[in-house]
């Protein structure tokens, strides 16, 4: 049964596996002061071309988003987000846990607008309410849309005329690099962005995200905050030799490029059946509206998930494809699909 539910499901990309593996009977200093997280460090800044970067390794993307939400905002303060926001939905109420509201704004991309956050600034005015202060969005987003240069830009210049900071995951942020319409460069969220983070968990890496704060003012003690909250690895270097082998030679940007290809695969069956999306393709996520008895027979013959029905006749299915998905996975698809049409 093939599995199209999300893009870590293989252990690593054979590369990273390689990398790991050399550092096997190494003695090391540990707690992200050793010199592969120090190499790994001075690549990054040279991709992003910020010599001033402050970087570290984090073991997943969940307690990276807790750790660096509940080190930037005073107690009295909330996150603004999509409705659709991993934060909001997929976190068990991580953000909520540490005392801090997470606003959200109803979107039907997945994306942020300086236009959608106005009426929640307008709303939260005086100290009887949250202060909204961090502006969270995701590249891809959990709709697998992308955000242009421009609107990131803009979000950006909005942020910081109205004294928020902005924040981006990038758990998938090599698909949207990597996609076709995309126009974002590692430079340009060195720019346009306080903090984001570079995800490798759903890129091949067996685990691990890299964190960059581009805004100083808020890294002041950030390994207290790490530390506390279960983020500091002793053996950082795990996720450092991986983050600098992606770096390498363009495998980041070729192994998203890689999942994107696939779905776009699966995106022209999909079309070609004359099936709509529920939000528009453009990386690695699809999700697809299928009449309720042929979402049925998916469901039964292969792994994806079920976003419900959006109304009486159809039901959402997501796939996922990821940088190991194979060719002949798409064409066993097909041929299946095919046969139920």
């Amino acid at each position: 049964m093939y599995n199209f539910t999300n893009d870590y499901n293989e252990t690593a990309h054979p590369e990273l596996l390689k990398v790991f593996c050399e550092t096997a009977n190494q003695k090391l200093t540990g707690y992200g002061f050793d010199e592969y997280c120090n190499n790994a460090k001075e690549n990054i800044r040279k991709q992003l071309k910020s010599p001033n970067a402050d970087i570290h390794f984090m073991p997943g993307g969940t307690i990276t988003n807790l750790t660096v939400i509940s080190h930037i905002l005073k107690p009295y303060q909330a996150v603004i987000a999509a409705d659709s926001g991993h934060v909001n939905v997929h976190e068990t109420g991580a953000i909520e846990a540490t005392g801090h509201k997470v606003l959200t704004a109803t979107t039907t991309d997945g994306k942020l607008t300086p236009e959608l956050i106005k009426p929640i600034l307008t709303f939260h005015s005086d100290e009887h309410m949250v202060q909204p202060k961090l502006v969270y969005i995701s590249n891809t987003t959990e709709l697998g849309t992308i955000y242009t240069q421009q609107e990131l830009k803009k979000l950006y210049q909005f942020c910081q005329k109205n004294d928020l900071y902005l924040y981006l995951d990038g758990a998938r942020l090599a698909m949207a690099l990597a996609a076709q319409e995309n126009n974002i460069t590692f430079p340009d969220l060195a720019k346009y962005t306080d903090v984001f983070y570079i995800g490798g968990t759903k890129v091949g890496a067996f685990a691990g995200e890299t964190v960059i704060f581009n805004n100083t003012k808020l890294n002041k003690d950030f390994r207290f905050s790490m530390k506390q909250k279960g983020a500091i690895l002793a053996k950082s270097w795990i996720v450092a030799v991986q983050m600098n082998a992606l770096m390498q030679n363009n495998l980041y940007l070729t192994l998203g490029q890689h999942s994107n290809h696939m779905a776009n695969k699966l995106k022209m069956i999909f079309e070609k059946a004359k099936l709509t999306f529920l939000a528009k393709p453009q990386s690695n996520q699809l999700f697809v509206n299928f009449p309720n008895k042929l979402a049925k027979k998916i469901q039964d013959h292969y792994v994806v998930d079920c976003l419900g029905q959006t109304d009486s006749q159809h039901t959402c299915l997501r796939f996922c494809t990821s940088w190991a998905t194979k060719e002949e996975e798409i064409n066993s698809f097909a041929k299946q699909f095919q046969k139920w049409l």
